[in-house]
């Protein structure tokens, strides 16, 4: 039987901050895991944008 996941990594999801200015419609958006106890505030990652067919910043939302 598995055990129940209890642990400090949480599932966060990344959004482009750049995009919504951009003013063309979707959006860009990946899930990822943190740790919760190491990193506390949230996250800034530079990920790649499809539909901007560039790297942007992607922050976390809620």
């Amino acid at each position: 039987m598995a055990k129940k996941a209890k642990g400090n990594r949480i599932q966060v999801i990344l959004e482009c901050t750049e995009h919504k200015e951009s003013g063309k419609p979707g959006t860009s958006r990946y899930i990822t895991t943190k740790n919760r106890k190491n990193t506390t505030q949230r996250l800034e990652l530079k990920k790649y944008n499809p539909i901007l067919k560039r790297m942007t910043v992607h922050k976390e939302i809620k």
